[in-house]
C-alpha cells in the first residue's frame, strides 16, 4: 500500500511511519521539520521537506507519489501556543489540512483512497458534563487548538463526500512515549521526566487535580494500523478510558527516579480542559483495538528513553 504521512518526522508520526514501513508498505514522509527531526524518519521511507500550507508542493507530491492512504499528523499541537497565537494554529491545522484534502482528492489516478486524520480527544470535547466522552458527545473545545481539530474533522468529512474517498478520524487522548520533546508546552510526562531527572522542580498549572486520558504511543500506533483497513467513514476515540491527574503524573515520575523534592504550583492556563476521559468502546467494537499499555509501564518506558 502506498502511504503518505505528514508530520512523519515528529513524535507520533515517526512511530506510525516505523510501523507502516515494518509492515511492508511504501511510505513517504512530508514534514517541514519545524518540530520533528530527520533522524526520526526510517531509511525505508521516502522524504520530502515541505510545508502542508504550500498547495503547489502538496499537489506535486501527490501527483508523483499517488498515495492510496494519507495519514495526516502534521499540526501545531500545543494548547498554550494556540491561545497565544491562534492565527498560526489555524493556518497550519485548518488551511494545511484543506490543502492536503484538495491535493489528495484531485489525484484521479488512484481510485480507492483513505484519509486518516489525527484529531484530538483531549481538546475537542472541552469539559464534557458526564465523562467519559463518547464520539457522540457535544464538541465544545476551549482552545483554538481544539477548535482547529473540530474544523479539520469537518473538512475531512466534507471532502471525503465531495471527492469520494474514505476517511477515519482518530481522536487521540494525551499521547506520550519515547521521542516526545520535553522542551515545549505540551507533553507533560516528557517535560516532568526531564526536569525530575535533572533534580529540578516541575510546575503543575492548577492544584494538581486536572485529569487527562493518557495513551502510550505504541497503542496509538496500533490504532493507525487498524485504521488502514477498518472503520471507514467513522470517528474513533483513542485513549485508555482512565483519568490520571497532574498530581498522579508527578508522583509516578518522582517514584521512578526516587525524587524527594516538591512540585511547584502555578495558576491554571487559559484554554486547558479540567477533566477528560474517553469512551473507547466504538474502537474496540469496530477497529478491534484497545489500549494495552498501563500508565506506569508507559511512564517507565518513556523515562528509559530520555
Amino acid at each position: 500500500m502506498r502511504i503518505l504521512i505528514t508530520g512523519g518526522a515528529g513524535f507520533i508520526g515517526s512511530h506510525v511511519t516505523d510501523a507502516y514501513a515494518a509492515k511492508g508498505h511504501k511510505v513517504t514522509v512530508v514534514d517541514n521539520l519545524s518540530s520533528g527531526t530527520r533522524k526520526n524518519v526510517p531509511r525505508a521511507a521516502g522524504f520530502y521537506r515541505a510545508d502542508i500550507r504550500d498547495i503547489g508542493a502538496m499537489r506535486k507530491i501527490m501527483a508523483k507519489e499517488r498515495p492510496e492512504v494519507v495519514s495526516h499528523h502534521a499540526a501545531i499541537m500545543e494548547v498554550v501556543k494556540s491561545v497565544r497565537d491562534p492565527l498560526a494554529t489555524f493556518d497550519v491545522n485548518v488551511r494545511g489540512t484543506l490543502n492536503l484534502l484538495m491535493a489528495f482528492g484531485e489525484e484521479v489516478r488512484v481510485k480507492r483512497k483513505r484519509y486518516i486524520f489525527a484529531s484530538s480527544g483531549g481538546a475537542i470535547y472541552g469539559d464534557p458534563p458526564r465523562p467519559p466522552a463518547s464520539e457522540a458527545a457535544l464538541l465544545r473545545p476551549l482552545s483554538p487548538y481544539g477548535h482547529s481539530k473540530k474544523l479539520g474533522e469537518e473538512l475531512v468529512e466534507f471532502h471525503a463526500r465531495y471527492f469520494g474517498f474514505d476517511y477515519v478520524n482518530l481522536r487521540y487522548g494525551n499521547v506520550f512515549g519515547p521521542r516526545q520533546s520535553p522542551h515545549g508546552a505540551a507533553g507533560v510526562i516528557a517535560i516532568f521526566g526531564d526536569l525530575v531527572k535533572q533534580g529540578k522542580r516541575p510546575t503543575i498549572f492548577g492544584d494538581g487535580s486536572k485529569t487527562r486520558d493518557y495513551i502510550f504511543v505504541d497503542d496509538a500506533v496500533a490504532a493507525n494500523l487498524a485504521a488502514l483497513r477498518k472503520g471507514g467513514d467513522m470517528t474513533f476515540n483513542i485513549g485508555s478510558g482512565k483519568g490520571t491527574s497532574d498530581q498522579e503524573v508527578f508522583e509516578a515520575i518522582a517514584a521512578r527516579y526516587g525524587y524527594k523534592g516538591k512540585v511547584r504550583y502555578a495558576a491554571r492556563r487559559k484554554g486547558e480542559v479540567t477533566h477528560i476521559v474517553l469512551d473507547t468502546r466504538r474502537a474496540r467494537r469496530i477497529l478491534g483495538w484497545k489500549s494495552r499499555t498501563s500508565f506506569r509501564e508507559g511512564v517507565r518506558r518513556t523515562m528509559d528513553a530520555l
